[in-house]
């Protein structure tokens, strides 16, 4: 529908250029996909140190003695030495992003971050806010209270990814209520690499409950015209019972996201790799949540 839409990394791994196929990011935002109806896909990785150079020149006229900092190795230094720094000037730049406008609208209809991961990202998106308590005033003070207040608008949503599992549910569990605590505003939850059971339900429950033997399955082996059933009866025994044990705690686990009283969308796990196909399908699921979200 001819929207724009920037995608920003901010980890330094090149994820968005692996996934489009593309060589990886400059410190600029550059085109790496075309959609249907003319919409645009731009992605940026951010460089902190790029970035720094950025806030020295406009804030303080400094963009040559921060290259000078740079070649002696104060910037890494500064930016290593002090993490907050670095959240303060990634959130500073995707801010930049979401504000920026050109003949009177904004120039990106979206614009989606990959944030750190779960446990961070409280901190991540807040160190800003406490950096605008601890600067009265000045440039500082002045672009924390314009990142807070992006960040804290209803046009802001912190998604949530997670795997059905202990260790990530919980940690689900834990950023939404610091995120809520924080003044931010929580999105939906999308739970990943979703698997579909292998079993029909009452074979599930069964084998989840009492477990399975070979002596179970050996009967329709055999029927099916096979030799020697019992050592393959006993493997795929065990096999049907772990998954259907895996199945149990996966939906024990679904259950906890769905307490979290969020939207949540699962997206399915995948054969073979992430490539453009791929993409392209879970996006498809994504667009079904949404708009399945807007109709309620």
């Amino acid at each position: 529908d001819g929207r724009q839409v920037l995608l920003v990394e901010t980890e330094g791994r090149q994820g968005i250029a692996q996934l489009f196929d593309t060589p990886p990011l400059p410190y600029e935002e550059r085109r790496v996909a075309v959609a249907r109806g003319g919409g645009v896909v731009k992605a940026l990785a951010i460089d902190v140190e790029e970035a720094l150079l950025e806030y020295l020149e406009m804030f303080y006229n400094l963009r040559r003695a921060g290259r000078a900092l740079r070649r002696v190795g104060a910037v890494d230094f500064a930016t290593t030495i002090a993490p907050g720094l670095r959240d303060v000037l990634l959130t500073g730049k995707v801010k930049e992003a979401v504000t920026r406008r050109h003949d009177g609208r904004p120039v990106y209809d979206a614009v989606v971050v990959d944030a750190p991961p779960t446990g961070r990202i409280t901190r991540f998106l807040n160190v800003t806010g406490e950096m605008a308590g601890l600067a009265r005033s000045g440039p500082i003070k002045t672009q924390s209270d314009g990142v807070m207040a992006v960040l804290r608008s209803p046009q802001t949503a912190v998604h949530l990814v997670t795997l059905l599992e202990d260790m990530p549910v919980q940690e689900t569990a834990d950023a939404i209520a610091e995120l809520t605590a924080a003044g931010l505003p929580v999105g939906s939850v999308v739970v990943n690499m979703a698997t579909e059971p292998a079993l029909p339900e009452p074979a599930l429950a069964r084998a989840a409950q009492d477990g399975l033997t070979g002596a179970d399955l050996a009967p329709a082996l055999a029927a099916a015209g096979l030799q020697d059933v019992a050592g393959l009866a006993d493997a795929l025994a065990a096999e049907a019972t772990e998954h259907a044990r895996r199945w149990a705690s996966q939906d024990e686990l679904r259950d906890e996201v769905e307490a979290l009283d969020r939207p949540t969308v699962e997206l399915p796990l995948l054969p073979g790799p992430m490539d453009l196909g791929a993409l392209f399908q879970l996006a498809g699921r994504l667009e079904e949540h949404l708009r399945t979200e807007v109709a309620a």
